[in-house]
């Protein structure tokens, strides 16, 4: 294991510096099925690259105020318009009991994003006709439309989402049906209810399509006629979250509430970029002042501990451009204490390999047992870390939940080099004649020549024995 441990981290270096290129591609966890030839960048937040802020209020009348379920589906429709456009990462988030705080980080066309959040949405069902897509055991002469493609506006809307009974609608898993898998419930209202029996009983094996806002969601066929207005829609291949989508889209396809924009602001990329400056400047100098201070009070394993520490840092900014991560200033603030984390780590180290030196030991031997002593406290230190971390990434805000996944990153990626690079240099730097020098480990001429004295003392007891 130790001839493999140093190989194993030259390649992952070697592999982080690659990936920390202007201009590398690689593969991106939040993407898998990319491959490995996705371009990579360090991507900023608001707060750090500019870009739209938007706030909306839910009208609604006196005695009919949204629930906080109905805010949420809100929240879900309208981040889903905004991924539409390629945005990078926005964030939105209820605010109180009615609003909607809308940041978008980099947003090329802000007017496009405002008029397509702010319009409440139109879901239809519309038939596709025979002579066209087929039936379901007849091929038509076009494709039947999958989920995500834009149907053709000349096919006439049947019905609306406004038709639809919401509280009819939901997902289940149905043991009955064969092949067993999950349906989603749904039901017409009033007179629209009556209007769908006959349509359904007309086209029978016709496919339709659900579509939200333009874009097919699904396009199942009419096993039979859909008599009292109420249905099950099988899609062979669902799953229970695309059958709960679908009931939700079902559901509230159209925002449940309208929104009114409450006001809007552009943040320029300067006021971020000079806020981005500042942060970095200060910790680039917090982790000078780090480093330098490992230098002087530890001197050899504090040089030791540079090195591991920039070997961290290349590995941490590895990982933030390939899960991918958005840097904000919480974000850096968070890079920041887990650096201090790490330095941590090393100092436990440290301190117990000195304490082993005054006992006696080889500096070899020191060295091993002051990594194996501190493991436990490293070890329980940064898991209490990692449980806090992931409380306030389940359980925070969008902001709090970057600061949580920075700290978690950086956290896990401290005991990896603690434990490793710096154990591996610590190994082969102790070996060397230079380091053979009380004054390089923080210790006196005396308790470092003890280990010979208490060696050759050991030696003449067993002698006499």
């Amino acid at each position: 294991m130790r001839r493999v441990l140093p190989i194993l981290i030259l390649v992952l270096g070697a592999l982080a510096i690659f990936i920390d290129m202007p201009g590398s591609h690689f593969g991106v966890l939040s993407n898998i099925d990319g491959g490995f030839n996705q371009p990579l960048e360090t991507k900023l937040g608001l707060d750090l690259k500019g870009g739209l802020q938007l706030t909306y209020k839910a009208v609604y009348n006196a005695g009919n105020a949204p629930t906080a379920d109905q805010m949420q589906v809100i929240r879900t429709i309208i981040e889903n318009r905004i991924n539409t456009t390629g945005a990078v990462e926005p964030i939105i988030q209820t605010v109180g009991a009615d609003q909607i705080l809308v940041e978008v980080p980099g947003a090329q066309d802000p007017q496009q994003i405002r008029d397509l959040v702010g319009h409440a949405g139109v879901l239809e069902f519309v038939l596709l006709p025979t002579d066209v897509y087929g039936t379901n055991g007849t091929p038509g002469t076009k494709p039947v439309p999958v989920a995500g493609d834009t149907i053709d506006p000349t096919l006439p809307v049947k019905f609306t989402g406004k038709d639809v009974d919401g509280g009819q609608v939901r997902a289940r898993y149905d043991s009955t049906s064969t092949p067993a898998g999950w349906v989603v419930d749904f039901a017409f209202k009033g007179q629209a209810a009556t209007d769908f029996a006959t349509w359904s009983g007309a086209n029978v094996n016709a496919f339709f399509a659900i579509v939200l806002d333009g874009k097919v969601v699904e396009a199942p066929y009419i096993k039979s006629a859909i008599t009292g207005g109420s249905g099950t829609i099988s899609g062979g291949s669902f799953t229970s979250a695309s059958s709960h989508q679908l009931a939700t889209i079902l559901q509230y396809g159209a925002l449940p509430y309208p929104i009114e924009e409450l006001g809007h602001s552009d943040i320029p990329a300067t006021l971020g970029q000079s806020f981005l400056n500042q942060t970095l400047l200060a910790g680039a100098i917090g982790i000078f002042l780090v480093m330098l201070f490992m230098l002087i009070y530890y001197r050899l394993p504090g040089l030791v501990a540079c090195i591991a520490l920039t070997y961290y840092g290349i590995v941490v900014l590895a990982l933030f451009r390939i899960v991918p991560v958005t840097l904000t200033l919480a974000g850096i603030a968070s890079f920041v204490l887990s650096v201090g984390m790490a330095v941590d780590a090393n100092i436990l180290i440290f301190e117990r390999t000195k304490e082993e030196l005054r006992t006696g030991k080889t500096l070899v031997s020191a060295t091993e047992a002051g990594f194996n002593r501190a493991w436990n406290s490293i070890l329980d230190s940064n898991v209490s870390s990692l449980i806090t971390a992931s409380i306030l990434y389940f359980g925070g805000s969008a902001t709090i939940k970057g600061f949580a996944l920075v700290l978690i990153i950086g956290v896990a990626t401290s005991m990896f080099t603690a434990v490793t690079m710096s154990r591996t240099l610590m190994r082969f730097v102790v070996k060397q004649n230079f380091a053979q020098k009380a004054w390089l480990f923080g210790v006196t001429d005396e308790e470092f020549q003890a280990r010979a004295l208490t060696g050759r003392t050991r030696r003449e007891a067993r002698g006499r024995v």
